[in-house]
């Protein structure tokens, strides 16, 4: 935004960059600025112009506040809040009187009209979904004009596609491609906490794979453990009784023995049992690498 618009801005008796506070109050206070006639209007133009007389670019600004009302209203259909619609059609509106050459002999309202919609479709794009959804001029005509198409029509028949795509000059590719993404959703890639059972169950993060998903990997690992298993449930039966004790105590329980209390009910020290264990230990890796 240039020095000579953000002044305008400051120095307006309205907030012209958009509603701030209550939107009713906003709109009551816009509707009340009375609307210049052409004469007036040329001469605003021309002292800002050739004397930069910010006065006169305010005064031209406040005049069409009602008007990008107007036009914002028409994009309520987004699903975005008017309050921030208006404020970026002020933003255009300011950078139209910047540029508005009263020589053109055209009203402002008519000059006015490309900058104000053009911001506000920069703000659409930008906001109307988490992933853009159009990123080439093409792409933008195309998104804007299938939606107003599109109102009262279910999805397109190939007959319909190929209207679409004639009047937009497109490809009917792109046409098909536009109203697919219209037709999505956005999605949060972990359900919220408060989300219901069928949001949770279309998350993205539902549908990634585990890390042992392969099936392959899956019975080959149940296969490992099974086989591990009955070699050391065999390579435990080959050890001495005290041994198996030992270890089974040890190592094979929730509530493990100290070695103090095995020492306790074998009647040797704990140093002997560390022994004993280690012992064990040996032998059992020993038994199954060759089993």
């Amino acid at each position: 935004m240039t020095a000579g618009t953000a002044l305008v801005t400051r120095n307006a008796d309205l907030v012209l960059a958009g509603p701030v506070g209550s939107l009713d109050a906003y709109l009551e206070r816009v509707s009340r600025i009375p609307v210049l006639s052409r004469e007036e209007e040329r001469e605003l133009a021309e002292r800002f112009r050739r004397h930069n007389d910010l006065a006169a670019a305010r005064q031209l600004v406040l005049s069409h506040l009602r008007f990008v009302v107007h036009i914002a209203r028409g994009y309520a259909g987004y699903g975005l809040p008017l309050g921030d619609l208006i404020q970026e059609g002020n933003v255009g509106l300011m950078k139209a009187v910047k540029r508005f050459d009263p020589a053109l002999n055209v009203r402002l309202v008519s000059f006015a009209v490309h900058w104000i919609r053009a911001e506000i479709h920069e703000y659409v794009l930008r906001n109307w979904r988490l992933v853009k959804i159009a990123t080439t001029k093409a792409q933008r005509k195309l998104f804007f004009n299938l939606r107003r198409l599109k109102k009262n029509l279910a999805w397109l028949t190939p007959d319909e596609t190929r209207a679409v795509a004639r009047d937009l000059g497109v490809s009917p590719a792109e046409v098909k491609e536009m109203e697919q993404r219209l037709a999505g959703r956005d999605l949060s890639f972990d359900p919220t906490p408060d989300a219901d059972e069928e949001e949770a169950a279309f998350s993205p993060a539902a549908y990634l794979p585990a890390p042992n998903a392969d099936p392959a990997e899956q019975v080959e690992a149940q296969e490992w453990e099974a086989d591990s298993s009955d070699r050391l449930h065999s390579a435990l039966q080959r050890l001495d009784e005290r041994s198996r004790d030992i270890v089974q105590r040890r190592w094979m329980t929730e509530d493990k023995a100290t070695l103090h209390e095995l020492a306790d009910k074998y009647g040797v020290s704990a140093e002997r049992i560390r022994q004993i264990e280690a012992n064990a230990l040996t032998k059992l890796r020993g038994m199954m690498a060759v089993a």
